[in-house]
């Protein structure tokens, strides 16, 4: 069983312009507690996995996941860039042995080990994996479940709260020390804002 390149296509478009959309809140999220640039940052990157769309729906799903890990490593710039770029590098990377969907917990995995390595960091340290790691646990625990999609939705709403919060231990936010609790991480919104996307997109199409 395979991903069909038009269901792959879709997934690609309602996720990037539902970060597109979101660049507003993202940089509110962000002026709390980082540089303020991460809603313009993350919208420039989606902006132009948009604009390789065409090509993205050609590729065989390996090679279309590294194009958009790259893509994201040029144009999004920070922190976020080859964090988000990671993912879906790995992601590629083991899915040139995988398949979507019935590998989809093992592929996830590999995305969200390559951004722990790159950030060298680990859930409960207020970033985008306090996201990640809950929904791979969702993804490992419910695999074949009728409404697995909307457990992974749901899990990622109630991760993204918890950050609130938490103290920074990484990145800016942890120059603020105890400044950084009671505000939701922006990485760990954006991830969220890609995983509603997908979600609410594979719901529309059941």
């Amino acid at each position: 069983m395979s991903l069909e390149p038009e269901t792959f296509k879709s997934l690609v478009r309602a996720a990037a312009e539902r970060v597109i959309a979101s660049a507003a809140e993202l940089t509110a999220l962000d002026q709390a507690i980082g540089d303020g640039d991460h809603g313009s940052n993350m919208k420039r990157g989606f902006e132009a996995v948009l604009g390789k769309l065409d090509t993205i729906g050609t590729q065989p799903l390996d090679e279309a996941f590294k194009t958009i890990g790259e893509t994201l490593v040029m144009t999004v710039g920070g922190a976020s860039g080859p964090l988000y770029g990671s993912f879906f590098l790995a992601a590629g990377e083991a899915l040139s042995c995988k398949q979507l969907p019935d590998d989809l917990a093992e592929v996830f995995a590999s995305g969200v080990g390559a951004v722990s390595a790159r950030g060298r960091s680990q859930p409960g340290e207020k970033t985008m994996l306090d996201v990640l790691f809950p929904v791979l646990e969702t993804l490992k625990a419910d695999a074949g479940h009728p409404e697995l999609v909307q457990r992974v939705r749901t899990t990622a709403s109630e991760a993204v709260a918890r950050t609130a919060p938490m103290q920074a231990t990484k990145g800016r936010a942890s120059f603020l020390g105890a400044r950084s609790v009671g505000h939701i991480d922006p990485g760990a919104r954006s991830s969220c804002v890609l995983l509603h996307a997908v979600c609410e997109t594979l719901e529309a199409r059941q």
